[in-house]
């Protein structure tokens, strides 16, 4: 039986949400493996001058854990 973990992780992007959301993955490899799903929260933006100038992801990175 296969154990699946959950871990929270913030991230953020001056592209895209699709970039920030590639982040947190990116993130979350550099400390666990085997990954398999990414769940996002929340999103946000900070805006500057009515315009958006980074993006923002709440993410839930789920990974299976070796027996």
């Amino acid at each position: 039986m296969a154990i699946v973990k959950v871990i929270e992780v913030i991230a953020n992007s001056d592209k895209s949400f699709d970039d920030a959301a590639q982040n947190a993955v990116n993130e979350a490899a550099r400390s666990v493996k085997n990954i398999e799903s990414v769940y996002i929260k929340e999103m946000n933006a900070n805006v500057e001058g009515n315009r958006i100038v980074s993006y923002g992801v709440n993410a839930k990175v789920s990974f299976t854990v070796e027996s």
